[in-house]
């Protein structure tokens, strides 16, 4: 086994696109191991929707909004010291710079790194991180049906430089151990085949990158 520590203890972080489902993988690993769970709460942000309105408007106030945010729940679990029963997070601290990256105008993104840098300092890295894939068009139609208020302004062109960015992100990604997992032909939501198929192909990765698409 890739990990140093037995998996109902790990910080796994659950990532993706918008639309992907990490919630939902991050609450039934949760379950299934016993865990506790660090939420993104996007719906409270309330410069998201004014974002998909007027990106170049907005987009400083948004991403410095998330920075803080998520600054402020890593306080709060180093607080409660959760980690001692495991932790599945929705989302990777980290990044928080690429959607910074893709949204900021260059004077932005300075003022951006600068804070980051300051504020982030001390958060821990993941044991691991699961990373889900999926075509665009499948995720814009999960938006769609999901139908949040906070993302109808989401395109598919905005969507879809999202996804690059994630790849992007990934595919240069060593800081800790990754799983890319290529979701189109699994259902987590419905088949617990599926989610007992993910912990059994975590549980049993060898290398510090690996890729897995279904268990057929």
């Amino acid at each position: 086994m890739l990990l140093e520590q037995p998996l109902e203890r790990c910080h796994i972080a659950v990532e993706g696109a918008i639309g992907i489902g990490k919630t939902t993988v991050a609450r039934k690993l949760a379950d299934r191991l016993a865990s506790s769970t660090l939420l993104e709460s996007i719906d409270d942000n309330p410069f998201v929707e004014l974002f998909y309105q007027n990106p170049s408007r907005h987009a400083l106030a948004v991403q410095l909004s998330f920075l803080f945010s998520r600054l402020k729940q890593w306080q709060s679990i180093h607080q409660q010291e959760l980690f001692s029963r495991g932790l599945i997070s929705d989302y990777l601290f980290a990044k928080d710079r690429l959607f910074a990256s893709i949204n900021l105008t260059d004077e932005e993104f300075a003022l951006y790194e600068q804070v980051a840098h300051l504020v982030s300092v001390d958060i821990p890295k993941p044991d691991l991180v699961t990373y889900l894939q999926s075509d665009h068009g499948i995720i814009m139609e999960r938006i769609r049906n999901r139908n949040r208020s906070t993302e109808r302004g989401l395109t598919p062109d905005y969507l879809k430089q999202v996804i690059a960015g994630y790849d992007n992100f990934f595919f240069h990604y060593q800081e800790t151990p990754l799983l890319v997992v290529q979701t189109d032909k699994l259902n987590f939501a419905e088949n617990d085949e599926d989610m007992d198929a993910l912990i059994s192909r975590i549980r049993n990765m060898r290398s510090s990158t690996e890729f897995w698409a279904d268990h057929s």
